[in-house]
């Protein structure tokens, strides 16, 4: 097992790098769901030139974890953690990228008139935000409880996403004229459903370090 104190210096480094870049992904996550919520192209724009920010911490964790599986080769609790955190990296730049594609049919949906789903919509964002920022705390917390009731949500945001989606359905057979703006909200909504999915493989992750049981596609209820 990898001991040296080098080393451990490193991880250290490793992990307040991902809690920065998860730090970002959630600012951009919120802001995107406030341009929605708020109709605010700018907002959404900020989202839009700030994702940058996630993808330059993506590459230095990327390379940082793999330079310490190649000069210091360590076992057990040290490889999961590393192991662990690469895939919690790799979640979190896509949590960034759906905020990203949430903030642009925002900027779209801002000029249209209103369709009637905005409850429903806003249920889901909160479900889905709820999630990352509990799979945030598992994270940072190593804790693996919270980090199994995570994948429990995962069914309601799961839930909440197909409700809308056929009410959605179900509205453009009826009002053709809004057929653009449903698309575009039925794309939020696949958006904010995998941030949930994502959340869940964070959480999922965080299992693996802890107690190094590899739990994903299993069913919760």
């Amino acid at each position: 097992m990898a001991t040296g104190t080098h080393f451990h210096q490193e991880l250290a480094t490793l992990r307040v790098k991902v809690l920065e870049m998860a730090t970002l992904a959630l600012r951009n996550l919120e802001t995107a769901i406030k341009a929605l919520h708020e109709r605010d192209y700018e907002l959404a724009q900020y989202v839009i030139d700030h994702d940058c920010d996630i993808n330059r911490l993506e590459c230095e964790i990327d390379d940082l974890s793999l330079r310490l599986l190649a000069l210091e080769q360590p076992m057990a609790v040290d490889l999961r953690t590393i192991v662990g955190i690469q895939r919690v990296n790799v979640n979190l730049e896509r949590v960034g990228d759906e905020a990203v594609n949430i903030a642009e049919k925002a900027m779209f949906l801002a000029s249209r008139p209103v369709l009637p789903f905005s409850e429903q919509l806003e249920e889901l964002a909160e479900v889905a935000r709820t999630m990352f920022v509990h799979s945030l705390t598992c994270f940072k917390d190593n804790n693996v409880e919270a980090a199994y009731e995570v994948c429990r949500m995962d069914l309601k945001c799961n839930a909440l996403e197909v409700d809308l989606l056929k009410g959605l359905m179900d509205y453009m057979s009826k009002e053709s004229p809004a057929v653009e703006r449903a698309v575009h909200t039925i794309l939020i909504s696949r958006a904010l459903e995998r941030v949930g999915d994502l959340s869940t493989n964070i959480a999922e992750a965080v299992v693996f370090i802890v107690d190094g049981d590899n739990i994903k596609h299993r069913f919760f209820d």
